[in-house]
């Protein structure tokens, strides 16, 4: 089933206009067990010169300002101060839009980024024109006409169009991944339906959302993915960044906190799931080749879901579903609407561990309109402590420590 988003940028500053071709650990936690039973043609744009002395500056800059706001224009960036050899990962989106063109078809749109959106670029197609040769050509004339090389991997999120943006990608030598980690992407588009598509001539209203995430029903998790223990954690919001800093040195991925806006104080704590396993390398890199997206607590059936690429999800672990767990979950739940939806998991080698081999930085998809103070969702639910002595403070709070998981339960 099919969740439609509500994605908005809280940090718009470094989206540029529409504009023609411009080139520029150790928390609190109780420990649980996993059971392997369970489951482009570009046009140079060139600066107005006035040819004759009564054309007044004032008037060229209204022309100039018509021009970059113009929203049935193409846009083509490259942040100057950038490295082009340093943006190795794109993002792309190949879909038509909720905008006809004067033959009354709709319109398609290429749209690619990276992570930082230092790469900015957007072309309008007919729907006649619309195959791997299209998209190939036209991710071409993006390194050439920017002066970038080719990436070495480029995400994408739109299953319906999968078998033409692999093929295009496959014969350009460049990884094709679908993942739902496109984030600086989805919420650019968020952007341009509401600054550029409703603005087109060509506009339809009442058009389905731009953007839909499936949801299908979680699968077994494959074996080479269980571990030993797990654990509902939280760190301070301070940690959480210090942990991305050492990224390069282990598995693991990140998120541009800076770009998403996320307003939190350094002291709030940020919910997550740790993992503990005997093999926890080897864990660590059969996931860092997953693409995890998120993970969400199934009070319903009493399980965590891990969501993966494009369209996966797998029942990571389940727990004797009580009041109590439920209770648990549901706070784990509310911590991360508290943080805007963030959230992180941890592989380590023990829970009692204060470092860990995997880290990984994750986004609820959509995230949540706005961040709710902290003491609404205040749980005082007992947390277990490593000696198993039970305590009353805020948090989030787990069951017994070391309890067997159950099978995966079908519904």
């Amino acid at each position: 089933m099919a969740a439609s988003t509500t994605l908005s940028f809280n940090n718009p500053s470094r989206l540029k206009s529409q504009q023609l071709n411009q080139n520029l650990f150790k928390p609190n936690k109780t420990h649980f067990l996993f059971s392997p039973k369970n489951p482009l043609n570009q046009t140079l744009f060139h600066n107005f010169k006035p040819i004759f002395n009564s054309v007044s500056k004032e008037v060229i800059d209204d022309i100039q300002e018509e021009i970059d706001d113009d929203p049935t224009s193409n846009m083509s960036y490259f942040d100057p101060e950038t490295d082009p050899k340093s943006i190795t990962e794109w993002e792309l989106d190949f879909c038509s839009r909720p905008i006809l063109d004067s033959r009354g078809k709709k319109l398609w749109e290429l749209v690619v980024c990276d992570e930082s959106l230092s790469l900015q670029f957007t072309k309008y197609f007919p729907n006649n024109v619309i195959n791997s040769v299209t998209l190939k050509d036209a991710i071409v004339s993006i390194s050439d006409n920017l002066g970038v090389p080719l990436p070495d991997k480029v995400r994408f999120f739109r299953s319906q169009m999968q078998t033409i943006i692999t093929k295009a990608l496959t014969e350009l030598d460049i990884k094709p991944v679908p993942s739902k980690r496109c984030l600086s992407l989805l919420l650019w588009l968020n952007e341009r339906y509401e600054t550029v598509y409703t603005r087109h001539p060509g506009f339809q209203k009442g058009s389905k959302p731009l953007l839909a995430v499936d949801n299908p029903f979680p699968m077994s998790l494959p074996e080479n993915l269980f571990g030993d223990q797990w654990a509902f954690v939280q760190l301070p919001y301070s940690a959480i960044k210090e942990e991305l800093l050492s990224l390069e040195k282990r598995f693991g991925a990140g998120l541009d906190l800076d770009l998403l806006g996320i307003d939190i104080e350094d002291d709030v704590l940020v919910p997550g799931l740790a993992v503990a396993s005997s093999r926890a390398k080897p864990l660590a890199a059969w996931m860092s080749g997953l693409e995890v997206c998120s993970i969400e607590a199934d009070t319903s059936r009493a399980s965590l879901i891990l969501a993966v690429g494009l369209t996966t999800r797998y029942v990571y672990a389940t727990y004797n579903k009580t009041p109590t767990t439920t209770a648990e979950a549901e706070a784990w739940e509310a911590a991360k609407k508290t943080c805007g939806g963030l959230h992180f998991l941890a592989i380590q080698g023990d829970l009692d561990s204060e470092d860990c081999v995997g880290f990984w930085l994750l986004l609820d998809l959509p995230p949540p309109p706005d961040i709710v103070p902290l003491q609404i969702y205040e749980s005082t639910l007992p947390q277990v402590t490593s000696q198993g002595h039970a305590f009353t403070s805020p948090g989030l709070l787990i069951v017994q420590p070391n309890q067997e998981l159950d099978e995966p339960r079908a519904t």
